[in-house]
């Protein structure tokens, strides 16, 4: 479906039709702008159009990253399950954008090319890769963190004769993977929701890890009538809560500091969370997991020996220990079963750390120990996170300069908003440490009102100042300071992407402080940024 209602001269353009940019181009057409989405997708969805990977599902609890807009939308829906599964996802996303009849708004099938700003008329000119070009005054690219599939640099990967393909773009068509010899590449998140899925049909599963995870459990569960009820009373609870919380999550870390407690207490209370459903197991801790070693080193431990409890190979056990990083220093996967999958017969793992994988092969999968024949290759190889999308568009400012020539020493923003050099363009991809609703739904309004403001007062033009852009860019460097974040290698850091500069792509200051001072900003007329 590709519409040609849309226009091609219109006032913003918004590259994604996931959950930012839904909700952008709502509050923007609200205000009489006529706005336009340019998706690469088929459908609407973003993350949970293109995920559609068997396990793929929230790991925030459904009712904290749904809209909050809405009091009609939020009694329309039901949420099935406490952390609902994509396909529930997709058509949640799906009945927003045809309650508030965006589709209309929406150019699918429109992968962008290249996205370049001219200053004499002021406007951005966008061309996708089926040929359609547009015009318009501002630019938003509501692209998602998570967006811009990594496949590892291995040779010989097209030569692969069987079916292969990443995570993130599982074929829409049923995949039949009963009987079949199975190879699975990676063991963070997706894999770690994956898993356990297909190793229940399966011939054989190998999974090659080349870094294992600090997996917690989701305990997931179907959400009652009786508890529906309650739950739609709660809603603005759980806003609320999510807004007081660092990460925007319905959890928030204990106050207290680890070694303030006895041994006795915190193991208790260690047990307590680890029977929380979610991210209590993360940030319901205390609060100095994530800045002193020793109480890291404590809680860590205390999670590998829950690992080793559900495998009963010792030798199994070993290798999906975690001890290259602490505890939450990567994103840490919740899982359903996944320890127990390494417990049945048909499946086998393989330690590609130790012993790498040198080449595909047409028949499958070569180490530099051994070949293993397959007949699928899927590959969980994560993502070149925040940037990725970003990058591969040629998005080109003032005198040429293209964003990743701008960022070629990691990303430079004011607010993560705006790049100097970028007038009227907008980055709403998420780059926040942050249960992704809650903060998308704060800078959709915080953009949409930035321009409202701007046509109030006469202005047609906004770009970040290089004072400013500096000015953020090491306030949020200094934000990392003592974290242990930057001790580890991970997509947090950039550092799974070969040759990508180490930063943390994301504002560390806690979502309740990047809305406050986001709000101060526009509260002061825009400070730092050029009106004009």
């Amino acid at each position: 479906m590709n519409n040609t209602t849309v226009g091609d001269d219109v006032d913003v353009i918004i590259i994604g039709a996931g959950v930012s940019g839904l909700y952008n181009l709502y509050r923007l057409r609200l205000q009489g702008l006529n706005a336009c989405i340019v998706e690469a997708g088929s459908g609407v969805g973003g993350t949970w159009y293109w995920n559609r990977y068997p396990g793929a599902r929230f790991d925030s609890e459904s009712y904290s990253y749904q809209y909050s807009f809405s009091d009609e939308l939020l009694e329309e829906w039901e949420w099935s399950e406490h952390f609902s599964p994509q396909p529930d996802n997709e058509r949640y996303l799906n009945f927003v954008a045809d309650k508030f009849k965006l589709k209309e708004h929406i150019d699918f099938n429109a992968r962008v090319k290249s996205a370049t700003y001219c200053s004499d008329a002021n406007r951005w000119t966008v061309e996708t890769e089926n040929g359609t070009t547009k015009t318009a005054h501002f630019l938003i690219t509501a692209v998602g963190i998570l967006s811009a599939p990594n496949m590892p640099p291995v040779p010989g990967i097209d030569s692969f004769a069987g079916t292969s393909f990443h995570t993130a773009r599982w074929p829409k068509e049923k995949i039949n993977l009963r009987g079949k010899r199975v190879g699975v590449i990676g063991a963070g998140a997706s894999a770690v929701q994956l898993i356990p899925m297909i190793a229940k049909e399966v011939g054989h599963l190998t999974v090659f890890q080349r870094e294992p995870n600090y997996c917690c459990p989701l305990r997931n569960s179907k959400i009652s009538k009786e508890e529906q009820a309650t739950l739609k009373n709660s809603y603005q609870d759980v806003f609320e809560q999510c807004k007081k919380t660092f990460a925007g999550f319905m959890q928030d870390f204990d106050p207290r500091s680890t070694f303030d407690v006895t041994k006795g207490e915190r193991v208790a209370f260690y047990e307590k969370i680890w029977e929380q459903p979610g991210f209590t197991k993360w940030f319901g801790c205390f609060h100095d997991i994530m800045t002193d070693e020793a109480a890291n080193e404590e809680y860590g431990d205390f999670v590998r020996k829950k690992i080793r409890s559900r495998v009963h190979d010792p030798k199994i056990a070993e290798l999906l220990l975690p001890k290259d990083h602490l505890f939450g220093s990567k994103r840490i996967p919740l899982e359903t079963n996944y320890y127990e999958v390494y417990n049945q017969e048909n499946v086998a793992l393989v330690d590609v750390k130790t012993v790498p994988i040198t080449e595909i092969t047409p028949s499958g999968v070569r180490t530099s120990q051994a070949d293993y024949e397959l007949d699928v290759i899927i590959y969980a190889t994560g993502f070149d996170a925040v940037t990725g999308e970003l990058a591969r568009m040629n998005i080109v400012g003032e005198n040429g300069k293209t964003l990743s020539e701008a960022w070629s020493d990691g990303p430079q923003t004011y607010l993560t908003l705006q790049t100097s050099g970028f007038p009227n363009l907008f980055l709403v991809n998420g780059a926040l440490f942050c249960n992704y609703t809650r903060c998308a739904e704060v800078v959709a309004e915080w953009v949409s009102d930035c321009i409202n403001h701007l046509s109030i007062h006469g202005f047609t033009r906004i770009e970040a100042t290089k004072e400013a852009e500096k000015a953020w860019t090491e306030h949020s460097n200094s934000l990392t300071d003592g974290m242990l974040f930057t001790k580890t290698n991970s997509w947090f850091m950039g550092t799974n992407i070969p040759g990508k500069k180490k930063n943390f792509l994301f504002y560390a200051g806690g979502a309740p402080a990047y809305r406050e001072k986001c709000a101060q900003v526009a509260a002061d007329g825009y400070e730092g940024f050029l009106l004009s």
